[in-house]
């Protein structure tokens, strides 16, 4: 009987193991999320910006760019 316990138990923690390891990669793949979201949202607010500086009629939008970093 107790090689039967054991066993038991052996599966209970390999599905505690599995559902870890299943968060972990949850956990980074939104982290992975949220860091290209946050590269995507600068990379468009810079263009945003010489866009708006080029529509204003101005010929020296590089300024724009060196000051806003």
């Amino acid at each position: 009987m107790p090689r039967i316990a054991r066993l038991l138990f052996a599966d209970d923690d390999q599905e505690g193991a599995d559902r870890q390891t299943a968060s972990l990669a949850g956990l980074a793949v939104a982290l992975l999320l949220v860091v290209v979201g946050l590269f995507l949202v600068r990379t468009l607010h810079a263009k945003a910006m010489v866009e708006d500086c080029l529509l204003s009629g101005r010929s020296n939008c590089d300024a724009v760019l060196v000051s806003s970093r």
